[in-house]
């Protein structure tokens, strides 16, 4: 049976230095890792680096929030302990709760999902969404960056050989927004890998019609998270009406790969686009806008007698 070199630090300054010495894989949750590197049952995975646990590092833990208003989210916090802590953004707890079953929700950590860099990853969508960033240190020092900038690529970041990640930064929140709108296609509404997810937020301006603020997108769309200010842009300025949403919902189908998408995917998010805009454009009592008539998220309010109903823009 081959061995697996490994590092146990007992610090952050320790991980470091480890890190600024040797070519090692870090291993937090490792619910990625060990099904990457997996051969078969009742053998040991093959990793092709050493091995650094950092699990227990206390600096990678917590959750608070900092002078600025910022959700501050250690790089070792699980997906269950985000689900659970209401200073995360809402976005980000319907994503975290239901990702994968319980006993990956109770391993996973919130920088390993980014690290991982998968079209389907379940919280860059809402991190994408939210202009969320990575704080990244090393022993030169700590930089941050946007995590839409972070993950380069398919399987590919933004991340040098002595640096790890330290937090997660998260500006925005649903109190950001008059409406939020966060929806998992899968076989099961949690214990399973994504389809699709798709996460929208929006806000009016003082005249209460015109788009102040949209926000759009949608992971497993092709080679990485999708989110386009391009497509966000053909709706802010504007109201919204049966022009616009068409607008948005033909943008965005131009940027999500073919490849990717097979149709009932594509369609699945065209829907969910015109739904949500739909649905605001009538100002709901219900700051959350569900899916479709008799289906809802798990964990979602159900939705309310609209207040006020649907009129005519000039888009």
């Amino acid at each position: 049976m081959e061995e697996v070199k490994c590092y146990i630090p007992k610090t952050l300054k320790e991980a470091l230095e480890i890190k600024a010495a040797h070519d090692v894989i870090p291993l937090a949750g490792g619910s990625d890792l060990m099904v990457a590197h997996k051969k078969t049952i009742g053998l040991v995975p093959e990793f092709e680096k050493p091995v650094m646990i950092i699990r227990n590092l206390s600096e990678l833990k917590g959750i608070s929030v900092n002078d600025k208003g910022e959700c501050v989210i250690g790089a070792g916090c699980t997906a269950a302990e985000i689900a659970a802590d209401e200073r995360c953004p809402w976005h980000l707890r319907q994503a975290a709760s239901r990702m994968g079953a319980i006993g990956l929700r109770n391993s996973a950590t919130v920088a390993g999902n980014i690290a991982n860099a998968s079209p389907k990853g379940d919280t860059p969508g809402p991190l994408y969404l939210l202009d969320a960033r990575v704080r990244i240190a090393s022993l030169r020092g700590e930089r941050e960056e946007k995590v839409s900038d972070f993950i380069v690529k398919f399987r590919e970041i933004d991340l040098k050989q002595d640096e790890l990640i330290t937090q997660i930064i998260v500006p925005l929140s649903e109190d950001d927004f008059d409406y939020i709108f966060w929806h998992k296609v899968g076989t099961r509404k949690a214990n399973a890998i994504s389809k699709i997810t798709v996460s929208q937020a929006i806000r009016f301006a003082d005249d209460g019609k015109t788009v102040a603020d949209y926000r759009l997108s949608a992971t497993a769309t092709g080679a990485m998270t999708n989110r386009s200010r391009n497509v966000e842009n053909l709706l802010i300025g504007k109201e919204i009406c049966d022009k616009t949403i068409e607008d948005v919902v033909n943008g965005f189908d131009a940027v999500i790969s073919p490849r990717a998408m097979p149709e009932f995917r594509r369609e699945a998010t065209r829907r969910m686009i015109r739904r949500f805009l739909s649905e605001a454009a009538r100002r709901p009592q219900n700051k959350v806008i569900d899916t479709y008539d008799d289906y809802h998220v798990t964990g979602q309010p159900e939705p309310r007698e609209c207040r006020h109903k649907k009129g005519a823009c000039h888009g």
